[in-house]
């Protein structure tokens, strides 16, 4: 446990831990926003990760704000290699406002779910997405030529469909992981929309769908068909009462009961648990429900890094945890070793 005055320098520390997954970690930044300034010397992060090929040595580093560069025991290697070997969920506040902010947070919430899953979602995103850069580049120019488009929709009808059939598969294990846990969260309904029409489940249907809507697409000079249109629905399944109109404390515990519901489903698949990132988790939460989140996750096995303003709010973990104090001095944040809180 992490806890110390804001602006110490906590959620730094775990957001060097969020790097070991595929992506740009969990604040989203770019290497060059990662650089301390005014120095600008780039950074190093490394460490030993226990997996079920065995311990390996990961690394990361990043020169004068170049794009970080990974290494699997001392080795060059892609992103994609991280998602078979780590797998890691995390929970900030700035996702607390999820559910009644725009469809991009949701997807992209739902995406980190499904690449828990399925380690090729991210290739099969990133070419989607490139697909339909250049396709949206056309649509801007305003060509009417079909040949140049036949070849980016085959690719994005490929990818796409990939991408919408991990997603529904990684919501029905969610699912499953709900309905056969015993916790005190709330179990949320989660259902994948589109944000106007239907999503075309198959690869075929796809490409047909991108070609049909090439007219609009060009008046909008954007694709407006695809699973980047997509949106997750949730709804708090007690009540029936939709996420978004939920209080502000159901809507937090909506999300510790989905993280927890990965996690589970994690430990069935991976074999493992999870590594859980959790920043500021216990700001909503009364004692009885902090208990009750610190009871699952020691219940998990998960190597869980948790922060807070106050040693008081791990008070329920006792002698569960290791406790650590961040301080901010003069040459930067200092991490002491406390015996207890």
């Amino acid at each position: 446990m992490l806890y110390g005055p804001n602006g110490a320098g906590k959620t730094n520390l775990i957001e060097a831990v969020s790097l070991f997954s595929p992506g740009r970690g969990m604040r989203r930044a770019s290497a060059q926003d990662m650089t301390r300034r005014p120095e600008g010397l780039g950074w190093k992060v490394s460490g030993l990760v226990e997996t079920p090929e065995g311990v390996q040595e990961i690394a990361f580093q990043s020169e004068q704000g170049s794009p970080r560069q990974v290494r699997i025991n001392d080795k060059p290697a892609p992103q994609t290699r991280l998602g078979e070997l780590v797998r890691l969920l995390w929970l900030l506040p700035s996702m607390d406002r999820l559910w009644i902010e725009g469809a991009e947070g949701r997807r992209r919430f739902l995406d980190r779910m499904t690449l828990s899953f399925f380690p090729d979602h991210g290739d099969a995103s990133l070419i989607y997405e490139k697909a339909m850069r250049e396709r949206n580049r056309l649509l801007k120019d305003q060509v009417r030529d079909p040949m140049w488009y036949k070849a980016l929709e085959a690719r994005m009808a490929q990818s796409g469909a990939h991408i919408h059939a991990n997603r529904q598969r990684a919501l029905k294990r969610i699912a499953e992981a709900q309905d056969q846990a015993s916790t005190q969260f709330p179990t949320a309904q989660l259902d994948l929309i589109q944000t106007e029409g239907d999503m075309p489940d198959t690869e075929a249907d796809l490409r047909s769908a991108f070609e049909e809507s090439r007219f609009r697409d060009l008046a909008a000079g954007r694709t407006l068909v695809g699973p980047h249109r997509a949106d997750l629905h949730g709804v708090f399944a007690a009540k029936g009462v939709p996420a978004a109109d939920s209080s502000t404390g159901e809507q937090k515990a909506l999300l510790i009961s989905l993280v927890l519901s990965n996690a589970r489903a994690l430990v069935e698949d991976f074999g493992a648990p999870p590594i859980v990132l959790l920043d500021e988790v216990a700001a909503h939460l009364d004692a009885s429900r902090r208990a009750a989140l610190y009871d699952e996750i020691c219940a998990l096995g998960a190597q869980a890094w948790m922060t807070g303003t106050g040693a008081e709010l791990f008070t329920e973990l006792g002698t569960r945890a290791q406790y650590f104090e961040v301080t901010e001095t003069e040459t930067g944040t200092v991490v002491t070793s406390r015996d207890s809180v």
